[in-house]
């Protein structure tokens, strides 16, 4: 199983420091996971590595999209962790589905495709976060925890392709705006620039010289002044309304 993983960095991913244990430590109900992966092995393994963890629980397993959408109903994880290619139904179309009868789950997408459109589908459809099975089987454990926290992962690799392809969709629209984009204070634009270099809320703290409850504070306020959901969807739409410039 070990040997199927390779290291994952930046995108929000935790550095087991203490204060990370001690943060897992102080979780009031374990993690629950629901492991959804058309290769049974595959499954069995990210339970084996999961189960040596105190604060996950993996309530299910799930064969294909179809499936996960039933299991996620009657389960009610908070996390879904899902492959993207599936026989009967893929699990970019069980995001949506899910979405629905489980409104609380956060899913993180765990697939060896590389594929930029598996990736924005992926986003548009609901995901929290999107891996790359090279990944170490220590780090998925970590993942969990970040996405639970509220935070969005995704392989470095895969960052960079989608910050290439946001450059190359301003570069051929210039669409005009209907309604002005919410003005952001220059303290909220400096948090954004960072969280969409892919950096994690300590270390943007430790970046800015303010406290990690602040930091958490200013992301908030940019998701309520851009009605998004997530860390992911706030930098999609900074590049799309050049709130941002990439250069």
């Amino acid at each position: 199983m070990a040997d199927t993983f390779g290291p994952l960095r930046g995108a929000g991913a935790g550095d087991g420091t203490a204060a990370d244990r001690d943060a897992d430590s102080a979780r009031a109900e374990p993690i629950r996971v629901l492991v959804v992966d058309d290769h049974a092995l595959f499954r069995r393994g990210l339970e084996i590595v999961l189960l040596a963890e105190e604060d996950i629980e993996v309530v299910g397993e799930a064969g294909d999209g179809a499936e996960a959408v039933d299991k996620a109903a009657d389960l009610l994880p908070d996390i879904v962790l899902m492959d993207v290619r599936m026989p009967r139904r893929g699990g970019i179309e069980a995001c949506t589905s899910i979405k629905e009868v489980a409104p609380s789950a956060k899913i993180i997408m765990l697939t060896i495709s590389d594929e930029e459109a598996d990736l924005y589908d992926a986003i548009k459809a609901g995901a929290t976060g999107y891996l790359l099975k090279e990944i170490s089987t220590d780090e998925v454990a970590t993942a969990i925890r970040a996405v639970a926290d509220g935070q969005s992962q995704i392989s470095p690799s895969m960052a960079s392709k989608l910050l290439t392809e946001f450059k190359s969709m301003i570069q051929r629209t210039d669409e005009r705006r209907l309604v002005p984009a919410p003005r952001l204070t220059e303290r909220e634009l400096e948090v954004l620039k960072l969280v969409a270099t892919g950096m994690n809320n300590r270390d943007i703290a430790k970046e800015l010289f303010i406290s990690e409850n602040t930091v958490k504070n200013h992301v908030r306020n940019i998701l309520e002044k851009l009605q998004l959901h997530s860390r992911m969807e706030a930098v999609v739409y900074a590049m799309r309304e050049k709130i941002l410039e990439i250069r």
